[in-house]
């Protein structure tokens, strides 16, 4: 098929030049090789698709009828390598990612801005979702890459990891609480618990650490909105679990406090996901270049 485009090439170019000598110019291929060509792709059709005469050729009606179809078929192969060029250089395209509200909104936007600045002509979606729904549209071609929590399988992701992640349980400064005692893990089952819904992976991960030392969650409350966690917080509707990177504005300004825990939470992080075996996009490879710049000038 290839060489079989090739012939039609030299065919569009030598009806379009009406001579054979031009042709070869635009071509940068000698006369005798485009004769060749075009009494080769004659034989293989089976017609004549040319008329030699003094000033150089005229298409047959036959070779007319075929130009209409190779003009077309060639003009869109061109445009397709045109845009793909684009492509590559990110003058058109898209890049969806997959993200939660959360990290979209405390450590995406500045790198987003920057991107969007460059780029202006690349479309960039944003797809909403847990861990696993952003994973799960990974895999599924959905999104070009993911930024999910911990654990991810390594064998089927390549994840750079992007910040950690540490799980605390905050209440407004005045709530009925002793911030200066350490509580364990049954003590603080006994607070109204504020958690993130039961299909976020953070709370899941959480569950299981209670399940490993015996205990059963039960929330007071379930929210969807880590925001909302703290916003419900600071008025003192109970004790909400939160990821202590994602509520450092309460924090520093004191409108909610840490508890002190005796069993330490596990760590876990955020991570920049692709899929293994399957080769990123140019516009995925140069956002990606841009997280990576972005941690190392603002590690978290």
């Amino acid at each position: 098929m290839t060489a079989k485009l090739e012939l039609y090439r030299v065919f569009k170019t030598v009806a379009e030049a009406g001579n054979i000598s031009a042709a070869a110019q635009s071509l940068y291929i000698s006369q005798s090789a485009i004769s060749q060509s075009i009494k080769q792709l004659e034989n293989q059709l089976g017609v004549r698709l040319f008329l030699r005469t003094p000033r150089g050729v005229n298409l047959t009606e036959e070779g007319r009828m075929l130009y209409q179809y190779v003009n077309r078929a060639i003009t869109t192969i061109e445009n397709g390598e045109e845009r793909l060029a684009q492509m590559q250089h990110l003058l058109r395209g898209r890049l969806a990612i997959g993200a939660s509200d959360t990290v979209t909104k405390r450590f995406l936007l500045p790198v987003l801005q920057e991107f969007h600045r460059d780029f202006p002509a690349l479309k960039i979606q944003i797809v909403n979702g847990t861990s696993s729904m952003v994973l799960e549209a990974l895999r599924g071609g959905t999104v070009d890459l993911a930024f999910a929590t911990s654990p991810i399988d390594e064998t089927e992701y390549d994840a750079t990891p992007c910040f950690d992640n540490h799980y605390i349980f905050v209440a407004s400064p005045d709530y009925g609480c002793d911030f200066s005692h350490a509580y364990s893990l049954q003590e603080l089952t006994q607070f109204p618990l504020i958690l993130l819904e039961r299909k976020a992976s953070s709370r899941r991960f959480l569950e299981n650490f209670f399940l490993e030392h015996g205990l059963k969650l039960q929330p007071e409350i379930e929210l969807g909105s880590h925001n909302l966690l703290i916003a419900l917080a600071r008025i003192g509707l109970g004790v909400a679990g939160v990821t202590e990177e994602f509520a450092q504005s309460g924090l520093i300004r004191g409108v909610i406090c840490p508890l002190r825990l005796k069993e330490e939470i596990p760590t876990r992080y955020v991570a920049m996901c692709t899929l293994k075996k399957v080769q990123p996009s140019a516009a995925t490879l140069k956002f990606m270049e841009y997280i990576q710049d972005y941690l190392r000038k603002s590690p978290h």
